[in-house]
């Protein structure tokens, strides 16, 4: 494989119906050799249908959020292994919906990684600088608190994690950044997470992936860039011809 990977966050945009036709369309869809590896969340209700869809697709699945508790009165909540149970790897931790409109914090978000690297899920863990924040000169400084607070005295064993730097203000609106700063920006990622961890430790347990406004025409651009794993795509994998475009351009390049 070339180690790039294409995550899909469906959100809440496809309905039940639509949800198990787009995933088929995606599966019968991907390059013959394929090498690129492919994630898709979808959201909870539609999981245990694609889940029966996904037999030796390969295509992993994940969750679009997880409870740091494994049961109790959590009315609303979902637990690790109520995801694992539905064949999921993978789970979106923080994303910035879940900080803007449902206000999690930080330690929420720490609480949501350790969980899922105990219970065998990958956590998908997004940070990201608003427009005011990008503004003000603190974009710098607001990734690497998010980093160290959602990942500092976590135990990562054999675990990986994901580190998608979504900013936050480029989000739905069509536009990326420069391919150039979001390379810098996952320049100041790595080296937070090698002054939580080790370096050894970072290249063999972490992902950094990039993620906002991405589509088939500005991939490529990104997917060349040194130190960025590959890229989590919202609006455009909500179809399977925009996100195969996506993924047949990341399989494309060497």
């Amino acid at each position: 494989m070339n180690n790039k990977m294409v995550i899909a966050n469906w959100k809440m945009q496809l309905s039940l119906k639509d949800s198990p036709q787009v995933f088929s369309e995606i599966k019968s869809g991907l390059p013959e050799k394929n090498k690129t590896q492919v994630i898709i969340c979808p959201s909870f209700i539609s999981l245990p249908e694609i889940s029966k869809l996904n037999k030796d697709s390969g295509i992993d699945l994940g969750g679009q959020d997880v409870f740091w508790e494994e049961t109790g009165a959590y009315t609303g909540e979902i637990s690790c292994s109520m995801l694992m149970d539905v064949g999921c790897k993978y789970v979106i931790i923080g994303h910035s919906d879940r900080r803007n409109y449902f206000k999690e914090t930080n330690e929420m978000i720490h609480y949501k990684t350790r969980v899922s690297l105990g219970c065998g899920l990958t956590p998908i863990v997004c940070v990201g600088e608003t427009y005011k924040e990008r503004q003000e000169g603190k974009k710098e400084y607001v990734i690497v608190e998010q980093v160290v607070k959602a990942l500092s005295g976590i135990d990562i064993k054999d675990g990986q994690i994901i580190v998608a730097y979504e900013p936050i203000w480029v989000i739905g609106s069509g536009q990326a950044i420069d391919p150039k700063e979001a390379e810098y920006m996952h320049s100041v990622i790595k080296k937070a997470l090698v002054d939580i961890f080790s370096l050894s430790v970072v290249e063999k347990n972490f992902k950094i992936i990039y993620g906002g406004s991405i589509n088939k025409d500005l991939v490529s651009g990104f997917m060349e860039r040194q130190g960025i794993d590959g890229v989590l795509v919202g609006g455009a994998s909500l179809t399977s011809k925009d996100f195969l475009g996506i993924v047949k351009k990341v399989n494309s390049i060497k």
